[in-house]
């Protein structure tokens, strides 16, 4: 019974760890473009060589 006075707290701060970082994530605009990357692996822009 000892373990789950260290253990519920820390799983909490973990847990409220993950929703601040995901809060500022998307604060920060991580989310907001989400088709872009998908579909820039399919564009060729490398340059010739001559």
């Amino acid at each position: 019974m000892n373990i789950l006075v260290l253990m519920i707290p820390m799983a909490l701060l973990l847990g409220i760890g993950f929703i601040a970082a995901f809060l500022w994530a998307t604060s920060k605009g991580q989310f907001d473009d989400l088709e872009t990357p998908a579909h820039r692996i399919l564009l060729d822009n490398e340059r010739k060589k001559t």
